[in-house]
């Protein structure tokens, strides 16, 4: 069961190492983060650090067992008792189940500790394992966008109804 911590300032190298070892998995179904996001990180790091203090944000780390950096789950744009959910799991991490299990503990902080009402998340066409974590995790599709260039399905969540077991 992996463990959901709230973004800190100490997280920085860790989260920036994580970025770096996984750009090319990620950019496989997302778009790239590009090369200013590495090179400006302590400032985009400081820049979330500042959001999250003003309540619009709630970012995370994802540990595994070991307390090793496997992803990182965000909640943006909180706001009249919704919030966009996004995540990333490392390369290494994925195809057991972690990603799945970061998603539901989410909702249920989204529920409980932030008071939120329901999610929203999207995610590209060529990424079948996101769509399936999603879904697994009540999301339901409501419509189709483009994530930059590249198509995507959007979903809602009401976490007023009780989730999977």
């Amino acid at each position: 069961m992996p463990t959901l911590e709230l973004l800190r300032p100490d997280h920085a190298d860790a989260l920036l190492a994580f970025e770096r070892a996984n750009r090319a998995w990620f950019a496989r179904t997302v778009p790239d983060r590009g090369d200013a996001y590495f090179a400006e990180f302590p400032a985009r790091h400081a820049a979330l650090l500042a959001e999250q203090a003003e309540g619009t944000c709630r970012f995370h780390v994802i540990l595994d067992a070991d307390d090793a950096l496997i992803g990182r789950i965000n909640l943006v744009d909180l706001s009249g008792g919704t919030a966009d959910l996004g995540y990333r799991i490392a390369e290494s991490a994925a195809g057991r189940g972690l990603a799945k299990a970061a998603v539901a503990e989410a909702c249920r902080l989204a529920a409980t500790a932030y008071g939120l009402h329901a999610l929203n998340a999207a995610t590209t066409l060529d990424n079948p394992a996101s769509q399936a974590v999603l879904t697994h995790n009540g999301f339901a599709v409501t419509g189709e966008i483009l994530l930059g260039d590249r198509p995507a399905l959007r979903y809602h969540r009401d976490l007023d109804r009780p989730g999977p077991a």
